[in-house]
């Protein structure tokens, strides 16, 4: 088992790959994580926005908002 020490004496780039290298191994599609009611419904809220809208917002558009929201 890699201990935590040893984790936090890696560089900032080793530890992201680490991260990286984990992330790879869990399988797209995983059905044994668990989502909350509130993380359901806002899922629900997100897929109904998009196929009412399905053609997005123009990536500049959306940073100006992201930025005006600050």
């Amino acid at each position: 088992m890699i201990r935590l020490e040893d984790i936090k004496k890696l560089s900032v780039g080793e530890r992201i790959r680490l991260v990286e290298d984990i992330w790879d191994t869990i399988p797209a599609g995983t059905d044994d994580i668990p989502l909350t009611e509130t993380q359901k419904n806002e899922l629900e809220r997100r897929l109904q926005l998009l196929e009412s809208d399905p053609q997005g917002r123009p990536w500049r558009e959306a940073i100006d908002r992201i930025q005006a929201s600050h």
